[in-house]
């Protein structure tokens, strides 16, 4: 790389987000930007977490990109390999292999105000951008908890997200923190090799039967010679969750007959009246994230392993201490214990208009505009951003549409012409989040009785998305440029856009209008347009 080379768009990250928005760009004709990789090959997440068992609770039709359908899903619900399989054929597919710049760690990003562009400092080097798109996601930074006495361990330890493949794990005394999405993968993965198997269980998940099996040789020619029938079949898969959301967000007290299809699955399996206490949940279902798994409580009721209803409290050499006081010996210690999701490590090195860093301005709690863009960091945007997280369906649903968002971002700028920034307004970035978290308040993740990973520090939920994804599709189809400022090169003061009787009007300090440019190029959303967001719902 130059050292100060300069691209239209920069985008950080090579997961689901990052390959899609490098994909929606060249859909829009944009060409010149590059995909920032800190790692050596793409797959962000399910490059990542590669360990015994790991895959996805989404069925494969629709945990997959809309424009780039696989007819060749092994798997209703496909496994690790599968997946990094197919971003790494997307890479492939649509060219973006020339784009994407590998062992490219991003460690500080700089808004200049003077230039109006990013300054993009890298492993490799420093680059400039007009346009940043964030999609570091919230699954890629590993969180450990502080355990006072981990370094005098004197075992192997590593977290779920760093598998280490090179260790032998049969015949050894392994101790798994946690309970999540992972955990519930690893444990019957890894129970029939361990010597010993203890669980550390603070909160015991809900665990739904995981209806997996193989797609059949014919199923899988009929979507490939056939395309529709793929397309109806991730149509199908997308309506039933979307039946099922209202439930989540409008009528929690519904639940009871899921919990009951809950307990059942716990019934089978365990036999033993003092360990399935253990585990049966004590809160609202959906409260925390669903799991899904068949092999989880068959495992917990083989004889080498041992359920600690409590949490890690200490380690002393090699035993380790639970809350209830419940000691345990190990020779390895697994994490299980998620990402940081609510406090996104990248935020830290995003600096803004004002020189402050993004994760000190959301010290109180993430919030953006849509999902998007945060006020006083102008062109830059985030997928997968603060609320738009799901409970019960596929985030690929999410991305694509704030791909849509992304894409009438740069066409706007575009229109506006010149060397120009969009900077979403405080009151309308307040605004939008006084309606998520209205919503919020009678949703299940809210009312349900646990504490989950979905809450931040303050107990507010900010990754939650309290809708549909098709109420999502329809908030994010375009941008409404009277939630933002425009600063242009040079200027004083950024545009202000100005509600003037039937129509938007865009002034700058002391240059007239810039409304008869938007309506002029069909891009702009103004007058009638203008008024139709404004009304839109969350």
């Amino acid at each position: 790389m130059a050292e100060h080379e300069h691209v239209r768009v920069a985008v950080i990250g090579s997961g689901f987000g990052g390959l899609g928005a490098a994909v929606r760009l060249r859909r829009e004709g944009i060409t010149d930007f590059v995909v920032l990789e800190r790692a050596g090959s793409v797959g962000g997440t399910w490059r990542d977490n590669s360990y015994p068992g790991c895959a996805c609770d989404v069925p494969s039709h629709l945990y997959s990109f809309s424009f780039a359908p696989n007819p060749d899903w092994p798997r209703t619900f496909s496994g690790q390999p599968h997946i990094r399989a197919y971003l790494e054929n997307v890479a492939d597919t649509f060219g973006l292999r020339p784009h994407i710049r590998l062992d490219h760690e991003v460690r500080k990003m700089r808004w200049d105000s003077g230039e109006l562009r990013w300054e993009i400092e890298t492993a490799q080097g420093t680059l400039t951008a007009d346009v940043v798109v964030s999609a570091t996601g919230p699954l890629s930074d590993p969180k450990l908890p502080d355990v006072p006495g981990l370094d005098s361990f004197e075992g192997k330890v590593f977290h779920s997200a760093q598998w280490d493949h090179g260790y032998d794990l049969r015949g050894k005394r392994v101790a798994m923190i946690g309970t999540g999405a992972s955990a519930i993968q690893i444990v019957p993965a890894i129970q029939p090799e361990a010597g010993r198997l203890t669980l550390f269980q603070r909160t015991p998940p809900w665990v739904m039967p995981r209806m997996d099996r193989a797609i059949s040789g014919a199923e899988r020619w009929l979507h490939g010679k056939v395309p529709f029938t793929a397309a109806a079949r991730r149509r199908l898969l997308w309506s039933i969750r979307e039946l099922q959301v209202s439930a989540f967000t409008k009528r929690p007290n519904e639940l009871g007959l899921i919990e009951s299809i809950g307990r059942a699955n716990i019934g089978r399996s365990i036999k033993d009246p003092a360990l399935r206490a253990k585990l049966t949940p004590s809160y609202r279902i959906g409260c925390k994230r669903i799991l899904l798994s068949s092999s989880y409580y068959p495992a917990l009721a083989q004889p080498n392993v041992d359920v600690v209803a409590s949490g890690l409290q200490e380690i002393r050499g090699n035993t380790l201490v639970a809350s209830d006081g419940t000691e345990t010996e190990a020779d390895v210690i697994i994490f299980g214990t998620g990402f940081h999701v609510t406090d996104m490590p990248i935020a830290d090195r995003v600096v803004g208009a004002d020189g402050a860093t993004l994760a000190e301005s959301w010290k109180d709690g993430m919030q953006s505009l849509r999902g998007a863009t945060a006020s006083g960091f102008p062109n830059w945007m985030t997928i997968i951003g603060p609320n738009t997280g799901l409970g019960n369906s596929s985030m690929i649903l999410m991305i694509e549409s704030q791909l849509s968002y992304l894409a009438d971002y740069m066409r706007q700028l575009n229109v506006l012409g010149g060397r120009v920034a969009l900077d979403p307004r405080p009151a309308a970035v307040d605004a939008w989040n006084v309606r998520v978290q209205e919503r919020m308040k009678r949703t299940v993740w809210n009312t349900g009785g646990c504490t989950s990973w979905y809450l931040d520090a303050n107990g507010r939920n900010t990754t939650i998305w309290p809708g549909t994804t098709a109420e999502f599709r329809k908030a994010t189809r375009g941008v409404d440029l009277g939630e933002y400022a425009v600063v242009r090169a040079g200027a004083d003061r950024p545009l202000v856009r100005q509600r003037t009787g039937d129509h938007d009007r865009v002034t700058e300090h002391g240059r007239g209008t810039a409304d008869e440019q938007g309506r002029a190029a069909g891009q702009g959303r103004t007058g009638d347009q203008g008024r139709a967001a404004d009304r839109e719902s969350v």
